[in-house]
């Protein structure tokens, strides 16, 4: 069969009973990176050395069949650097691939960022969904925002530290400057951080720079929030226009209005005249 066996996030200490036994007796392991790998076994105290094989984004569609293949005669232990495998991380095509030739697949329970960010982030656990990584695009990224600006599950996301201030402010763009977010920060490590605030306070609080692994959670929309599509906010500027408001104070005030973006309302409502 296929294992696929979460691995600490941060914390050595979170590594499970079941996995140093997995691992222990492993005969083959694919990894995201072989180094890594050894590298764990070797903090965990495990002598075994099983067969190595280099599973990740780049291989891991040209690899998956003969994976699976392996996996019909002896158990493959399938490792990511940290979390679980398949989770924004490489295996999904690995899982595909054995689900659809009928080898059995199953998993050691055990850390993930997106749960332990959920978790501690004060929003509301009940109904949740991941969004991943948003893509690196701003213009495709806000308009990845806008279309969710309407969802009213908590939303868990992963970003680059680097990238975390453009992100923010893009999601308070599209979802409103107050609507509630958490930034959890090196989560398991020794500088764990989780900072609370509204989205606006979350991007002027990055714009200095941040550090570390990040998840962000997001509120998810009220069920009476009345939420305007940028079409819909063009329209509202260019009848503003219309009355006599100029078009910078109009995209303003339905900026304000709607919590969407006053460049992209000004720029739509000049390419819509």
């Amino acid at each position: 069969m296929i294992v696929l066996a979460a691995t600490p996030i941060g914390n050595l200490g979170d590594a499970s009973r079941r996995l140093v036994e997995t691992l222990s007796n492993a005969t083959i392991v694919a990894a995201e990176d072989t180094r890594t790998a050894i590298h764990l076994m070797r903090a965990l105290g495990i002598e075994n050395r099983p067969r190595l094989i280099p599973l990740h984004e780049h291989n891991e569609r040209a690899r998956a069949a003969e994976v699976v293949e392996l996996a019909r005669d002896a158990d493959v232990v399938v490792l990511t650097d940290a979390g679980m495998p398949a989770i924004s991380d490489p295996g999904f095509p690995l899982v595909e691939a054995a689900a659809a030739a009928g080898v059995t697949v199953t998993a050691l329970p055990g850390p993930s960022a997106v749960l332990m960010a959920l978790a501690v982030s004060g929003l509301p656990t009940d109904r949740f969904t991941f969004e991943g990584f948003p893509t690196r695009k701003q213009g495709e990224r806000r308009r990845v925002f806008e279309a969710l600006a309407g969802e009213q599950r908590t939303m868990v996301f992963f970003e680059s530290p680097h990238r975390l201030a453009d992100t923010l402010a893009d999601m308070a763009a599209a979802f409103g400057d107050d609507r509630r977010g958490v930034v959890c920060r090196e989560l398991t490590k020794l500088y764990e951080e989780v900072k609370r605030d509204s989205l606006a306070g979350l991007a002027a609080w990055a714009a200095d720079g941040v550090r570390g692994e990040i998840c962000v959670v997001v509120a998810g929309a009220s069920a009476s929030d009345d939420v305007v599509s940028i079409e819909d906010g063009v329209r509202l500027v260019l009848e503003r226009v219309a009355a006599g408001t100029r078009m910078k104070e109009a995209s303003a005030a339905v900026a304000d209005a709607t919590g969407l973006s006053k460049r992209d309302l000004y720029e739509g409502a000049l390419a819509a005249r």
